[in-house]
């Protein structure tokens, strides 16, 4: 009897014994997926906000204790200051803001009032960034911002040349930023500073220079793909293109107009462009391909635009070739421009696969001896 007693409490002890180690083991495994868990969310967020300060160091914190997420966050005393600073660039440079926006009322640079929202679309994608910087004023854009300050009219007085005088403003504007922010600052907001010259308009002759061959590719194309329709014969001379259908000269012929030549597309798709290369996440090569395709992408459009309108002029009726009829055609194009640029997009990312980096961390079990 008494032997039965001790071996049942034998192994209840073995039990409670076993049970003990392996409930240690667990826990050891907890704790071990635990810390494991926790270093992969430290190297998460230490890759997030790496870029803040040097040698990938977790953000540092602006004025505040407390980590900052909104613009609302910020202290009346910055917008007392940015308001000051905003207002004061305003009124040394309103003559010239004045005559852009003035600029931008032509349809050819009419995307120019959507230039400044990229700009700052682009600096609220890295609001928390900038909202938690322990930023300091850099001395060399104080320099930089005297510079651009007395450049601007020595420009007018002595050298007059116009184009300079919006691109000075904006080089002013990129040293104020310097100074105030450092390069910390410029960090995020070199590319939204740049981004706004794409609302300063050509100078005449260059934007000429530049609409003439387009007009006379447009052309070219155009009459072309005319010829291939039974009994229509085009020939082009320039930009105007004489039609001969069912034995019959069309009176007036088509002319491939300024407004026709594809720059106001081309222009605009270039900016937008660039803003889907920045926000989009893709390896650096690709994003330069698809820059650079933005410009045949919008010539090709335009010959689209042209042809089209050339066939509608002929085939169906001239009053649907101008007029409202014209500028809903053009805006068509947008649209298609957009699906082209989407369809390399996804063919570049079908074709070339980028290998991720995957954070694996290993998980060590303890045993009980």
């Amino acid at each position: 009897m008494v032997e039965n007693i001790a071996s049942s409490i034998t192994q209840v002890y073995h039990f409670a014994k076993n049970y003990k180690g392996a409930a240690q083991i667990k826990d050891d495994q907890s704790l071990t997926f635990e810390s494991s868990q926790a270093g992969t969310d430290r190297k998460c967020d230490e890759r997030r906000f790496g870029a803040q300060g040097s040698g990938g160091q977790t953000p540092s914190l602006g004025d505040g204790n407390s980590f900052r997420t909104s613009w609302r966050e910020l202290s009346v005393h910055s917008y007392v200051k940015m308001m000051i600073i905003g207002g004061l660039f305003v009124y040394l440079f309103h003559n010239e803001i004045e005559s852009i926006v003035k600029k931008w009322a032509d349809p050819s640079w009419s995307h120019g009032f959507l230039i400044p929202l990229f700009s700052l679309y682009f600096i609220n994608q890295h609001k928390s960034e900038i909202l938690n910087l322990q930023s300091k004023p850099n001395y060399l854009g104080l320099f930089f911002m005297i510079c651009g300050i007395t450049f601007y009219p020595l420009n007018i007085v002595q050298f007059q040349y116009g184009y300079f005088r919006p691109l000075d403003m904006i080089a002013t504007l990129g040293t104020v930023v310097l100074f105030l922010g450092g390069w910390r600052l410029i960090k995020y907001t070199w590319l939204p500073i740049t981004f706004l010259v794409f609302a300063v308009p050509l100078p005449t002759r260059y934007y000429v220079s530049l609409t003439m061959p387009l007009q006379k590719l447009a052309a070219e194309v155009t009459t072309v793909l005319l010829n291939l329709v039974s009994r229509l014969e085009a020939t082009v001379s320039g930009v105007v293109i004489d039609v001969i259908y069912k034995g019959q000269r069309l009176d007036p012929p088509l002319n491939v107009a300024e407004a026709c030549s594809g720059m106001r597309l081309l222009m605009a798709f270039l900016a937008l462009g660039v803003a889907m290369a920045y926000l989009h996440y893709r390896p650096i090569w690709q994003r330069f391909i698809l820059l650079a395709s933005t410009i045949p992408i919008a010539i090709l459009c335009n010959i689209v635009r042209v042809t089209t309108t050339g066939f509608i002029y002929i085939l169906i009726h001239p009053k649907y070739a101008q007029g409202i009829y014209h500028d809903l055609l053009g805006m068509a194009m947008l649209p298609l421009a957009f699906g082209l640029y989407g369809l390399l997009a996804w063919f570049i990312s079908s074709l070339f696969i980028e290998e991720t980096e995957a954070v694996t961390e290993d998980i060590v079990i303890r045993r009980q001896k």
